[in-house]
């Protein structure tokens, strides 16, 4: 029996919207459980410097998720615009109803990564929320409700206490991957 797969990402990391279409073209979704987590917040917690603040792994990360994305045929355009806070989609994922979250997971990523939008601008996400029909003005006071806020924080918390200190994470058997490149080894972990 195939065990789930706890996916640890933010919609900033492009190498989470990578393991995120390897995961459809997969066709795997079914044992993917999706865990937000901020991403910031978790660097913070585990004193680790992103690469975007730091000029030559930015360009090394540019260059290969571009290599990457086109080995797997993934559609990919590195964001001018990153990086952007995540914060309030992050919020929103937590809020959104079960049957919603695929789609606005795709759109969200799709949005960022794909055709180079600014997904921190209220016109992008309300067209997110539109495609999702979902009422922007109930989301914006959602997102500010103290519980939600909370629980973005506790969630990261959670993840960094588990070890994670970056996204893409899988974890399943108690086991740790970190990466895109470590998915199908997550896969192969979730069948033992």
């Amino acid at each position: 029996m195939t065990k789930s797969i706890d996916f640890y990402f933010d919609f900033i990391s492009p190498y989470s919207y990578i393991a995120h279409k390897k995961i459809i073209n997969l066709n795997q979704r079914n044992i993917f459980k999706y865990k937000a987590i901020l991403l910031g917040g978790l660097h913070n917690l585990a004193e680790v410097t992103p690469p975007a603040f730091n000029e030559r792994k930015m360009k090394n990360m540019k260059d290969d998720c571009i290599l990457i994305s086109k080995k797997n045929g993934i559609p990919f355009q590195w964001n001018e615009k990153f990086p952007i806070n995540s914060l309030n989609l992050m919020r929103g994922f937590l809020i959104i109803d079960d049957s919603k979250k695929n789609k606005f997971i795709d759109l969200c990523f799709d949005a960022y990564w794909k055709d180079n939008l600014d997904i921190s601008i209220k016109k992008n996400v309300q067209k997110i929320l539109t495609d999702c029909e979902i009422s922007y003005d109930l989301f914006e006071k959602e997102i500010k409700n103290q519980k939600i806020k909370d629980k973005l924080k506790d969630l990261t918390s959670q993840a960094f206490k588990l070890d994670v200190f970056g996204a893409p994470t899988f974890i399943v058997n108690n086991k740790l991957f970190w990466g895109q490149d470590r998915l199908e080894y997550a896969i192969d972990e979730s069948k033992n």
